[in-house]
C-alpha cells in the first residue's frame, strides 16, 4: 500500500516543462534524421493558386448575369457606397471651421470644456499636418463603418444577452473573427465588391463588429436580475423591460461598445488603403513603398490624434451617462461652438490655411538619416545577433523540417496543453495549410511570430511585474500604455522602419511594440490579483522577493500570464503579417503581392486563408493552457 503511495506520488511530482521537453528533443531527433525530406517548397503557380484566380475571373465575367450579384451584392455596394458619400459630402461642406467647431460642441456635451477643447485642437491639427482632405476621407469611412457596424451588432449583442442559446451560437464566429489578422479580410471583399471606399468600409464594419456584439451581450447579460424580476412582476411586457429596465442599466457599457468599435475601425480603415479606399492610408502606403517617413509620420500622427480625440470623447460620454445626464447649461455651449464653426466656414477660405501648415517632411527625413548614420552600429548589432543567433537557425529549423514532423509536434504540444479536440483543430489547420501550397510561407511567418511572442513575454513579465511591485512605477506607465493601445497598428511601422530599415527583423521589432502594452497590463493584473493574504503569509515565512515573485506570485498569476501569451500570439501574428510592408515577406507579402497583381490574386487569397488557420492553430495550442492543472493545485493520493 506504501509502495502505491509513493509511486503515485512520484508521479505527481513529475515537472510541467517536461513534456513540451520531451517534445522539442523528439522534434529535434525527427529533423536530424529526416532533414531536408519531405519539404513543401513554395510555388508562385501552384494549380490552387491559378484555380483561384481564375474563380475571380469567372466572377468578374459573370457579375453582370449572376441573380445573385444583380439583386443583392451590387445592391450592399451601392448603399454602402451611397453611405459613404453622403458622410463624406457632409464632412467636408462644414469646411475646416465647421468640422472643428462640430468636435468641439460633440466634446463639450460629452465631457466639459476639457473633452471640447481637446476635439478642438485634436481636429485643428489634422489641418496643421497638412492632411485635412485625407482626414475628412478617413473620418466618412470610419462613420460609415461604425454606423453600419452598430446598426447590426448592437441589436444582435441585444438579442444575444437575452439568449444564451444565440450567444454560443456566435461566440466561435466572433471567435474567429478576432483571431483573423486585418489582412484576411481584404481578399473577399476584393471578390465580391471590387475595390474603393465600399469594399473597404465593408471590410472595416466586418473587422470591427465583434466587440459591439460581445460587449452589448455582456452589458444585457449584467443587468440586475432582480430589476428584471420587478419589472415583470409589475406587469411589463417583454419589449417594455428591454426598453426600462435593460437598456437604461446597460447604457454605460454599450458606450464602452461603440468606443472599442470606433477603435476597431481606425485600425483597419488604414489597412483597407490597401484595396484603394480612400484616406490617410495612402500617404502612409506611399510612404512604406518608398522607405520615406516624412510622407508617413503627418498621416500617422493625424491617424493617432483621431483615435485619441474619439477614444476620450466616447470614454467621457460613457462615464458621464453612468452618473448623469448632460445637464442643459451644456447644450446652449455646444450648440453656440457648432454654429459658431458653421459661420466661420462661410466667412473664411474654404482651404486650411497654408501659412498655419507645419512642413514636417525634410527634417523629418534629416533626422532619421542622422539617426541611420549615427545609431547605425547599435541598430546592426541588434539587428544581427537576433538575426543570426534566433531567427534565421528557427527559420532554417521549420522551413528544411518534414512537414509531417512538424504537424506531429504541433499535435502534441496542442494535446498536452489544450486536450484532444484543440490539438486535432490545430493539426487540421496545419494540414490546410499544407493543401493551399503555403507551407514554406508559412513556416518563415510562424517563425518570425515565435521570435516575436518571445520578446513580448519577457518585456511583459519583466514591465508587468514590476508595475504590479511599484504603484509609482506603475503610476508613470500606465498613460504610456493607454497612447500606445490607442494607436492603430500601421503606426507602429514608422520608428521601426525609420530605425532598422525593411527586412525581417522591422517586422519583428514592429509587432514587439504593438502586442507588449495588452501583455504588461495583464501580466500586471495578473501579480495584483494575488490574495494580499498570501502574499503577507509568505512574507511572514521569511521569503525574499525573489522567492516570493517566483513561489508565490507567478504560479498564482498563471492564468492571466497563459491570457497574455494567447494574447500576444494573436497580436503578433497580425502585425507580422501587416510587416510585410516593411520586408516582413511570407504570408503577408503574397497577400500585398495579391492585391497589387491581378495574376496573382489566387496566391494573395489562399495566403489570407492560411493567416487565418495559422491564426486558429496558434490559438488552440494556447486558449486551454489555463486550464490545465497547476502543479501547485494538484492533489496527491
Amino acid at each position: 500500500m506504501s509502495a502505491t503511495a509513493v509511486a503515485t506520488r512520484s508521479r505527481l511530482r513529475v515537472p510541467g516543462w517536461l513534456a513540451p521537453a520531451g517534445i522539442a528533443v523528439l522534434f529535434a531527433a525527427g529533423h536530424l534524421v529526416f532533414q531536408g525530406t519531405g519539404t513543401l517548397p513554395h510555388d508562385n503557380d501552384a494549380p490552387q493558386f491559378l484555380a483561384i484566380t481564375d474563380l475571380r475571373e469567372w466572377v468578374d465575367d459573370n457579375k453582370n448575369a449572376s441573380p445573385v450579384f444583380l439583386y443583392f451584392i451590387n445592391y450592399i455596394r451601392l448603399f454602402v457606397g451611397a453611405v459613404f458619400v453622403a458622410f463624406q459630402s457632409v464632412l467636408h461642406a462644414l469646411g475646416w471651421p465647421g468640422l472643428i467647431g462640430l468636435m468641439a460642441g460633440v466634446g463639450w456635451l460629452a465631457g466639459g470644456r476639457r473633452i471640447g477643447l481637446l476635439g478642438a485642437a485634436g481636429f485643428a491639427t489634422f489641418g496643421v499636418l497638412g492632411v485635412w482632405e485625407s482626414s475628412v476621407d478617413t473620418l466618412a469611412l470610419v462613420g460609415t463603418a461604425v454606423l453600419l457596424s452598430l446598426l447590426i451588432g448592437l441589436p444582435l449583442g441585444v438579442w444575444a444577452g437575452r439568449s444564451p442559446r444565440l450567444r454560443r451560437a456566435l461566440n466561435p464566429v466572433l471567435d474567429i473573427m478576432q483571431i483573423m489578422p486585418t489582412f484576411a479580410y481584404l481578399a473577399p471583399m476584393v471578390l465580391f465588391f471590387q475595390i474603393g471606399a465600399p469594399a473597404g468600409a465593408i471590410a472595416t464594419m466586418i473587422y470591427s463588429i465583434p466587440p459591439a456584439i460581445r460587449i452589448t451581450a455582456l452589458a444585457i447579460e449584467q443587468v440586475s436580475p432582480v430589476a428584471v424580476e420587478a419589472s415583470a412582476s409589475l406587469g411589463a411586457t417583454s419589449w417594455q423591460t428591454l426598453r426600462k429596465v435593460h437598456l437604461p442599466l446597460a447604457r454605460s457599457t454599450m458606450t464602452l461598445a461603440v468606443n472599442q468599435t470606433i477603435m476597431m475601425a481606425l485600425s483597419m480603415v488604414v489597412i483597407a488603403n490597401l484595396i484603394s479606399a480612400p484616406g490617410l492610408g495612402s500617404d502612409i502606403i506611399r510612404g512604406l513603398s518608398r522607405q520615406n517617413v516624412g510622407i508617413m509620420l503627418p498621416a500617422g500622427l493625424a491617424i493617432v490624434v483621431m483615435a485619441v480625440v474619439l477614444d476620450r470623447t466616447t470614454m467621457a460620454a460613457a462615464r458621464r451617462r453612468a452618473h448623469q445626464s448632460a445637464g442643459r447649461w451644456r447644450w446652449p455651449a455646444a450648440a453656440g461652438l457648432v454654429v459658431g464653426g458653421v459661420a466661420l466656414t462661410y466667412a473664411l477660405p474654404p482651404a486650411f490655411p497654408g501659412q498655419w501648415v507645419l512642413a514636417m517632411g525634410g527634417p523629418v527625413n534629416d533626422a532619421v538619416r542622422w539617426a541611420e548614420v549615427n545609431w547605425y552600429d547599435t541598430t546592426e548589432a541588434i539587428k544581427n545577433v537576433t538575426s543570426e543567433a534566433l531567427l534565421n537557425p528557427l527559420q532554417s529549423l521549420l522551413t528544411s523540417a518534414p512537414w509531417w514532423l512538424v504537424a506531429a509536434a504541433v499535435l502534441l504540444l496542442a494535446w498536452w496543453s489544450s486536450g484532444p479536440r484543440p490539438a486535432l483543430t490545430a493539426l487540421g489547420c496545419l494540414l490546410a495549410i499544407a493543401l493551399l501550397g503555403l507551407w514554406e510561407h508559412s513556416m518563415v511567418t510562424l517563425t518570425m511570430v515565435v521570435v516575436a511572442v518571445l520578446a513580448v513575454l519577457v518585456i511583459g513579465l519583466v514591465l508587468g511585474v514590476a508595475a504590479a511591485r511599484s504603484a509609482r512605477y506603475s503610476a508613470v506607465q500606465r498613460p504610456l500604455l493607454d497612447a500606445a493601445q490607442t494607436m492603430p497598428s500601421f503606426v507602429y511601422l514608422l520608428p521601426a522602419l525609420a530605425l532598422f530599415g525593411p527586412t525581417k527583423f522591422t517586422a519583428i521589432f514592429a509587432s514587439v511594440i504593438y502586442a507588449a502594452p495588452p501583455v504588461i497590463r495583464l501580466v500586471e493584473q495578473g501579480i495584483r490579483a494575488v490574495p494580499h493574504t498570501v502574499v503577507e503569509a509568505a512574507l511572514s515565512a521569511g521569503s525574499t522577493p525573489g522567492q516570493l515573485l517566483r513561489k508565490v506570485q507567478l504560479p498564482m498569476a498563471r492564468q492571466a500570464i497563459l491570457l497574455a501569451a494567447n494574447q500576444g500570439i494573436v497580436l503578433t501574428l497580425a502585425m507580422v503579417v501587416l510587416g510585410a510592408l516593411v520586408g516582413g515577406g511570407a504570408l503577408g507579402y503574397d497577400v500585398v503581392s495579391g492585391f497589387s497583381q491581378r495574376t496573382d490574386f489566387g496566391m494573395g487569397f489562399a495566403a489570407g486563408v492560411a493567416i487565418v488557420l495559422l491564426g486558429i492553430m496558434l490559438d488552440r495550442i494556447t486558449q486551454g493552457a489555463d486550464r490545465r492543472s497547476s502543479p501547485h493545485r494538484r492533489k496527491s493520493v
